[in-house]
């Protein structure tokens, strides 16, 4: 049985998610702090294997705890933030702090709403309890080398799809990538809102440009691009310039957007020979048929290993089925990117 701590001030919420956890056969609460300080004496006494955690609460913000609790004791946290604008960068910066995932708290009708997302709940405590959990200070990134006035080849895409844990793998490939660094197109599984401010976040972290993703949208060298919460985001040729084209169709293995749409889009428009892809860690399997499919129309393709994901689901399936002729270290990823993409 996976032993859930619920850390939350509001008597409502700790309610619901007592009993979306308790009906899981897998898993079972064994305690519920109203805020910081209580939840610290009850990890202690009771030795949970993963939290939930509210954002706002009294005494002391969730952040804050967060902070203390991945240095001191480095566990599977699963973040309950509301899905606000203003939300937004503070559950990205628990990402960052080494949350595993975050569950969108609704604002109105709490209880129906709570009850639609008891099966995302239960699967991210399962995910949580799983995931391979680093002290945050303890990131060492490889040396990126490259040449003063490195020349790239022309017409070259790289296409990265990610799920859990991928914001975080994402932020640290791309900070690493020079300014005239080929194109980048991104399937990162996020929800609306965070899509935007996840996008800003890294545009002001990294040397290339970085834009969600919109609707014909030319993409050019030096530019990254996004898929926006709830839009697949497909690669098209236009007039002898590629472009981003968006789409709210059906969701493809359970998401949108989907990792396997943007990948399956490149090799439909005959652009895989151009393409290096790289699958990040993430739960499931999207990305992986699309990995396989893009090798077979002759992209270079990579997986992250098992040792560096947060959760080795997406990677596995693609290294499962023969999609990735490499497998690499987050640490290794942005120079291996650099590699392909040079003249």
């Amino acid at each position: 049985m996976i032993r859930v701590l619920i850390i939350d001030d509001s008597a409502l919420i700790q309610s619901l998610l007592k009993e979306i956890i308790t009906d899981a056969h897998d898993m079972e609460v064994v305690g519920c702090a109203s805020d910081p300080y209580q939840a610290r004496e009850m990890i202690k006494q009771l030795n949970p294997d993963v939290l939930t955690l509210d954002i706002e609460m009294p005494k002391m913000d969730g952040i804050s705890f967060l902070k203390n609790l991945m240095r001191l004791r480095p566990m599977p946290v699963v973040m309950i933030s509301t899905l606000t604008q203003q939300g937004a960068p503070i559950t990205l910066e628990a990402l960052e702090l080494g949350a595993v995932d975050f569950v969108a708290k609704p604002t109105n009708n709490v209880r129906a709403q709570m009850q639609a997302y008891a099966g995302s709940v239960q699967q991210k405590v399962r995910t949580a309890a799983k995931a391979n959990i680093r002290r945050h200070s303890s990131k060492t990134l490889a040396p990126v080398t490259v040449q003063k006035d490195q020349q790239f080849k022309l017409n070259h895409l790289v296409a990265i799809g990610a799920s859990t844990g991928g914001t975080e793998a994402i932020k640290e490939v791309i900070t690493r990538l020079p300014e005239n660094f080929p194109a980048v197109v991104i399937t990162q599984h996020i929800p609306p809102v965070f899509s935007q401010s996840f996008a800003i976040r890294m545009n002001n972290v990294c040397a290339m440009q970085v834009h969600e993703a919109s609707d014909e949208q030319v993409i050019k060298a030096g530019n990254i691009y996004i898929a926006p919460g709830g839009e697949h985001l497909m690669v098209q040729r236009k007039g002898g310039k590629l472009v981003c084209r968006l789409s709210s169709s059906e969701p493809v293995n359970r998401h949108r957007p989907a990792v396997d749409v943007m990948f399956s889009s490149i090799v439909e428009q005959q652009l895989a020979k151009h393409t290096c892809a790289l699958l990040l860690t993430g739960m499931g399997a999207d990305g992986a048929k699309g990995l396989l499919q893009l090798k077979q129309a002759g992209a270079v393709t990579a997986a992250q290993d098992q040792a560096s994901s947060v959760v080795w689901g997406m990677p596995k399936a693609a290294i499962d089925l023969g999609a990735a002729q490499v497998t690499l270290s987050l640490a290794k990823s942005p120079q291996w990117l650099i590699e392909q993409a040079k003249k």
